[in-house]
């Protein structure tokens, strides 16, 4: 499969300064910082928009809660940091109604995304459906602050669209912001080593190669993640400009390999700063390794990696 990528820009939503505590939960699949389209070929071709911030390009979703007559209503938009809580929400539809019928990709009706507005925390979720249309799944967020609650879905409807529709999720707590993670081509989680091979290329797609290693020894039986042997999300530091990327081949073509390379198609929409997670299963664990990405500039060299939380449960 030729790895389509869906880029859902939105503005920034929470101008206010946080304090010594905020205002208003490490759930399912964390990376924390206790260790942030042009669409999918599945799910259709964006329609050119102004990008947010000035500047031409495609720009599919996400720049507003609500978007091609549906509306994410989140439910939860306040948890307390630390705490465990239910974070629910329901897809509307223009009149109002609960959505209750979705079209399955990569093995779900929706993916969840949530991650901290300093891109230190990110959480790559897949809730359940009640008959209702309530999606719901546990969360436990590690520090208070801002964060930003992705859903991507694409309802049953025919002729429907894939959307991401984005809303602002604050935790509770003494607030402590945090500089984003200097650029680097490795990364270390639970014990894996990640190379990064490739840079984003405003404007035009280009390859990058993630390999994935163990004790010094390459990881040649990566296990198929939601149809796939790696899934890759990009979110641009500032107004977490959201790309979803899918790898180049899929398990059970005949040509793609279970590691220790996944290798992914992506194009960005500007220059800046980005955060790569890369969700990779082995051993029947899911992790997350990730990396800070400058759009324009080949990934730096290879120095002492950072470790990362593990991520666990996705």
């Amino acid at each position: 499969m030729h790895a389509g990528l869906k880029i859902t820009a939105f503005a920034t939503g929470l101008a206010a300064t946080f304090g010594t505590a905020y205002g208003v939960g490490k759930g399912v699949g964390p990376l924390g910082d206790d260790p942030a389209p042009v669409r999918h070929e599945s799910h259709g071709e964006a329609s050119p928009q102004p990008e947010s911030g000035g500047g031409g390009g495609p720009v599919a979703g996400g720049l507003q809660i609500a978007e091609g007559g549906y509306t994410l209503d989140l439910r939860t938009p306040t948890v307390t940091a630390r705490d465990r809580a239910d974070l629910r929400f329901v897809i509307r539809d223009s009149g109002g109604r609960a959505v209750t019928a979705f079209q399955r990709e990569h093995d779900k009706e929706l993916h969840l995304i949530v991650a901290s507005r300093d891109l230190g925390t990110y959480r790559h979720l897949h809730p359940t459906r009640a008959a209702d249309g309530t999606w719901s799944t546990p969360v436990d967020l590690p520090r208070a602050g801002g964060y930003r609650v992705f859903a991507d879905f694409t309802p049953a409807k025919k002729g429907a669209e894939n959307l991401t529709l984005g809303a602002d999720l604050a935790a509770a707590g003494p607030y402590e912001p945090r500089a984003l993670p200097a650029p680097s081509a490795t990364a270390e989680v639970d014990g894996y080593e990640v190379r990064l091979d490739g840079a984003l290329r405003p404007g035009a797609s280009n390859e990058l190669k993630l390999s994935v290693s163990r004790d010094g020894k390459p990881v040649t039986d990566l296990q198929p993640y939601l149809g796939a042997y790696g899934h890759l999300v990009a979110l641009r530091s500032g107004d977490l400009a959201y790309l979803h990327v899918h790898p180049n081949g899929e398990p059970g073509d005949g040509s793609t390999e279970p590691g220790p390379d996944v290798s992914f198609t992506a194009s960005v929409p500007s220059g800046g700063t980005y955060r790569l997670f890369l969700d990779f299963k082995h051993d029947g664990e899911v992790r997350t390794a990730a990396f800070t990405v400058r759009a324009g500039q080949a990934a730096p060299a290879p120095e002492t990696p950072h470790e990362e939380e593990p991520a666990h449960g996705h």
